[in-house]
Parts: structure tokens; C-alpha cells; sequence
């Protein structure tokens, strides 16, 4: 630029400058203290004890099924949970084929501390005997597996047969099928039974045409107290065989005919002052009924029929002046029946359709001080009944406990408890029973 540009202008172009500037966004903080990592403060488990209450509770509330399948999602959660639910789950053991038998035997391997402790704590065992299946359980297994257990209180045996060739027709008649023959056990097995444990309840259903099996098994446990036979209609094979020697404490049959009465005679000989519990399935002919209710009414506290409608049978009923529980299937009843309920009746159980006449129950849950329970059976339009609300108010007034049932199948559940001695009715299925029954067990082992 010349010196007299700074007036004129200067004629050369502006000179550009380059500046390099490099922002910075960062935004400024305090500084912050050193993180320091604190150790981390030891695990305290949950006691044993505590976890196998908590399992335990469990068993109040759900059947055998879902609670075995609870204790088998449980074992999974830990080593320490494992042995626990494995001990509670072993409670209640079913065998059914060869293969099920092999596993229970590695798992009770009395040679084992785990294996004793798994064995003894087995007090329901449910064996199913079927000789259709191609890898069914043998004889000598069942009885084995039972020798294994010294604790065990409870045994249900299941029997089916094997029909000829060519005439095992699926679908065919029940009278058909009852035409399935079975083996009787062997002296072998019986032998290997009777140095087993000494069981005090056994459910035995028999769904062949050998009578035999059953007094087979009545005669290796003379520490039988409870007694459930169901399916082929039993029959003594020798009519001066030496009378059953047990003293039972209950006895349910659901017979496909109705037993005669000189075999009720030989099952129940011993059982004169002790009988407390009889549960009939099948209606009695009139010759058996009247034998139970004079050898046995005055001791009875539990009385099960399917029905009772003629005034024979509710005369009959009504001799039994110690009953604290009784129950009926049938939607009719002969009015006798309710018109003087006993003293201490703390139980009620009844079938109810449209057509029952509720009339003379009402009166009877109104007289009845003692009265805890009413079980129905509502079915075929019995939940329309006219005088149905009225029943719940009567039992709503007396304090009394109503339970409704929709089949015939949950109303017998919630009619049957536990094979256990008690003094109160309803009975339940409860830890305390199966308590009892597992120190029962040890005690008389």
C-alpha cells in the first residue's frame, strides 16, 4: 500500500488470514474422591430348619401330585435344598414297572448313609402289579422294595390280570375284564413280606379273578389296623380257616357285589370293640347290614352308605348312638334317618338333586350342638334346589363349617382322611398325620 493509498484506495486485493481454532466443549467438574471398592459382606444361609418348614407347609394345601412335583422343582434350586426335598419326597413312593424298582433300589442302597436315609423316610408306598405290561414289576421286586423301607405305614397294592389270547378286547364289559387271571404270590415273596416292615394300613384293589391274593396279604401283617379292599368280590376259600387275627380300627369295601356275610364275619371276628370307622361303597343286603349294626353299632364313629331309603336301614343307622360322623351318597334319604341325630354328631355328609328333601337335614343341623361339618354333593340340578340357601343359612347360624362338592369323587376326598386314630370329624390329610404315621412307624418297627 502506498503512501498516499490510505486516501485513494489501494488497487491490490485483501489478504486473507488463516487462524486455527480448535473448540472445546468439555464441561468442567470438581474433582471427584477415589471409588473404593468395599468387600462384600458374607452370605448367611437359610437354616435347614427353616427350609424344610417352608417345604413342609406345603403339603397342607396340595394333593400327594402336585406336591411331590413342588418338592421335585425344589431339589433343583441347590445342593443343601436337594437332600431335603429328596427326604420329603420319598414320603410317598409309587412303583410300577421293573425299571421304576431298579432306580428305587440304587436310591435306598442301605449300604449308603444317604441310601438309609432316603429308605427310612419312605411311609406311603404305592405299588401297581400289572401283568399286561411288558416290563412289569415282579413279585420278588414289590416285596423287595418294600423290605427296604422299615418305616413304612401305609401300602396300596394294585392287581390287574392278563386276559387269554385273542379275548382281551378293548372296551369290552366289566365282567369281561374281571376275566383276567393273576398269580398268587409265591412263599418266596410272602416270606420276604413278613420280614419286612410292619404295616398298619393297606389298600388292596383287585381287578382279577384270584380271590386268594388278598387273604395271601392279610395273613403276612397281623399289625393291620386300617383295611380299604376294592374290586373282585373276595371269598374264603376254606369255611374253617382260623378267623382274621387283626383288630381293625377301619374298614372300607367297594366290592363289585356285595361281600357274603360269613366272610364280613371272618374279616371282622377280631375286630369286636375296636371298629370305629366302616365305609361301605356298595349298598349291604339287609342280613349284612343287620350283623355290622349288632356286633359293631355301639363302637362305631364313622358310618359310610351309598344310600338308605327304606326305614329298615334307618332303623338300622339309628341304633348306632356313637356316631360323631355320618354320610350318605345318595340324594334320598329316608326322613327317619335325621329326625333324632346322635349327641355327637360333628359330621354330615349327603348327595343333593333337585328332588331331595332337605327339609328333615335342616332340622337335623338345627338340633345338633356338636355339629362342625356338612359335606354336599350337588348334582343333576341340585344347585337349583328351592331350600338349598337355606341350608347355608342354617349351618351359617350354627357356626357350622358347609363344604360343596361338584362329583362323587371330591366329595370321597373330602370325606377320608388319613389311616390315623382320632377323635374329631371330619378327618383331614395333614402334615401332623403324616407325622404320626412316620414315628407310628419307627416305634413299632
Amino acid at each position: 500500500m502506498g503512501y498516499l493509498g490510505f486516501i485513494f484506495g489501494s488497487s491490490l486485493p485483501p489478504r486473507n488470514t488463516t487462524h486455527d481454532i480448535e473448540p472445546d466443549l468439555t464441561t468442567l467438574y470438581a474433582p471427584k474422591k477415589p471409588v473404593t471398592h468395599l468387600p462384600k459382606p458374607p452370605s448367611v444361609p437359610i437354616p435347614m430348619e427353616i427350609v424344610m418348614t417352608i417345604l413342609e407347609a406345603g403339603y397342607e394345601d396340595e394333593s400327594v401330585r402336585s406336591y411331590n412335583a413342588l418338592l421335585q422343582n425344589c431339589a433343583l434350586v441347590c445342593k443343601d435344598w436337594s437332600a431335603i426335598a429328596q427326604k420329603l419326597l420319598f414320603r410317598n413312593v409309587t412303583l410300577s414297572t421293573q425299571t421304576a424298582y431298579i432306580a428305587f433300589q440304587q436310591a435306598v442302597d442301605r449300604a449308603t448313609p444317604k441310601g438309609r436315609m432316603l429308605g427310612d423316610a419312605v411311609v406311603r408306598m404305592s405299588v401297581v402289579l400289572d401283568q399286561k405290561q411288558p416290563y412289569r414289576l415282579s413279585h420278588k421286586s414289590f416285596a423287595r422294595a418294600v423290605s427296604l423301607c422299615p418305616n413304612l405305614y401305609e401300602l396300596s397294592v394294585s392287581l390287574y390280570g392278563a386276559g387269554a389270547p385273542g379275548l382281551d378286547i378293548i372296551g369290552s364289559p366289566d365282567a369281561s375284564r374281571m376275566k383276567r387271571s393273576a398269580p398268587s404270590f409265591d412263599e418266596r415273596t410272602l416270606a420276604t413280606l413278613r420280614s419286612g416292615p410292619r404295616i398298619s394300613a393297606l389298600q388292596f384293589c383287585n381287578w382279577t379273578d384270584n380271590s386268594s391274593s388278598l387273604l395271601q396279604l392279610l395273613d403276612v401283617w397281623p399289625s393291620l389296623t386300617s383295611l380299604d379292599i376294592s374290586g373282585t368280590t373276595p371269598e374264603l376259600l376254606d369255611d374253617t380257616a382260623e378267623p382274621f387275627p387283626c383288630a381293625l380300627r377301619e374298614l372300607r369295601t367297594n366290592f363289585q357285589s356285595p361281600p357274603s356275610v360269613e366272610f364280613m364275619q371272618w374279616l371282622l371276628h377280631n375286630s369286636a370293640g375296636s371298629l370305629r370307622v366302616l365305609d361301605l361303597a356298595r349298598e349291604p343286603s339287609p342280613d349284612t347290614l343287620e350283623y355290622l349294626v349288632s356286633e359293631h353299632g355301639e363302637t362305631l364313629q364313622s358310618l359310610a352308605l351309598p344310600a338308605c331309603g327304606t326305614h329298615e336301614g334307618a332303623a338300622a343307622v339309628r341304633r348306632c348312638a356313637g356316631l360323631r360322623e355320618l354320610s350318605i351318597e345318595s340324594a334320598w334319604a329316608s326322613p327317619l334317618l335325621y329326625k333324632t341325630p346322635p349327641s355327637g354328631l360333628q359330621h354330615l355328609a349327603f348327595g343333593v338333586d333337585g328332588d331331595t328333601a332337605l327339609s328333615p337335614v335342616i332340622s337335623a343341623i338345627k338340633r345338633s350342638d356338636e355339629l362342625r361339618a356338612v359335606t354336599m354333593h350337588v348334582w343333576h340340578g341340585g344347585e337349583r334346589h328351592p331350600q338349598l340357601a337355606a341350608v347355608k343359612i342354617a349351618c351359617a347360624v350354627k357356626g357350622v363349617k358347609l363344604r360343596l362338592a361338584k362329583d362323587i369323587s371330591a366329595f370321597r376326598s373330602l370325606n377320608r382322611g388319613d389311616p390315623v386314630p382320632t377323635t374329631t370329624y371330619p378327618r383331614t390329610r395333614s402334615l401332623d398325620n403324616l407325622l404320626y404315621m412316620a414315628s407310628r412307624a419307627a416305634t413299632t418297627s
